[in-house]
């Protein structure tokens, strides 16, 4: 993330205290990654942008995935208010709006995001969406550097909702996994590190009982190549 004097010269030209925190700022794109599967393949993408100060940050998180000859599968958007809990944790609220799988969906959130004593990044979310249906999300990765330049990172995605929505293919306690591993090079000091992988995708329960109704997959397993940027 990056610093910008604007926030420590505005209070000054107001007539504030002169020393203000700085403001931070950047964008990083985790995933922009193609994938290689059996039944299609599909464009997919990661980014978070972030502005703000220590103790109190504006967040915007956007994913999606594009499945060549089908259109968009998925396309997530998040904006979220971040204070600091601990030395390694803060916590979060916000907005989720998700399009274009079935109708629309507003969602309310709140969760807490950081890095554990093992060095895991772990997010860990509630969603209320408009219709009143709620459910978990725990996302967590860990970059195992095998070099100063070659890193492994192994992530798990799980989602778990607790009540039907069968309009967008939910089913009540039927989670869906996401499990992948990316090889990364660090070409530009870590702004610019391409990589390769695998991505695997399960859904159970009810929800993989809605999907067999509608004649879609359960499951799926995808080669990937992308490429992880900072800004």
């Amino acid at each position: 993330m990056r610093t910008c004097l604007i926030g420590a010269l505005v209070p000054a030209l107001l007539g504030g205290p002169a020393m203000a925190e700085a403001l931070i700022w950047g964008v990083q794109v985790e995933q922009l990654e193609q994938r290689f599967g059996e039944d299609g393949d599909v464009t997919a993408w990661s980014l978070d942008a972030v502005i703000g100060t220590d103790e109190l940050k504006l967040r915007f998180a956007s994913s999606g995935e594009y499945m060549d000859g089908a259109g968009l599968e998925s396309f997530e958007n998040q904006l979220l208010l971040q204070v600091p809990i601990s030395d390694f944790f803060a916590a979060k609220a916000g907005i989720r709006y998700d399009a274009p799988r079935g109708p629309d969906r507003a969602y309310a959130t709140i969760g807490v995001q950081g890095l554990t004593k093992q060095w895991f990044e772990v997010d860990l979310d509630l969603f209320v969406s408009e219709n009143g249906d709620a459910s978990i999300r725990l996302d967590a990765d860990y970059e195992a550097l095998i070099t100063n330049r070659i890193i492994l990172t192994p992530s798990l995605e799980v989602d778990l909702p607790f009540s039907d929505d069968r309009e967008i293919g939910i089913g009540a306690w039927g989670p869906t996994i996401e499990v992948g591993a990316r090889l990364s090079y660090d070409l530009v000091d870590r702004s610019f590190s391409p990589y390769v992988g695998v991505h695997y995708e399960r859904a159970f329960g009810a929800t993989a009982d809605l999907r067999k109704d509608e004649g879609e997959a359960t499951d799926a397993l995808f080669i990937v190549v992308g490429a992880r940027m900072m800004f």
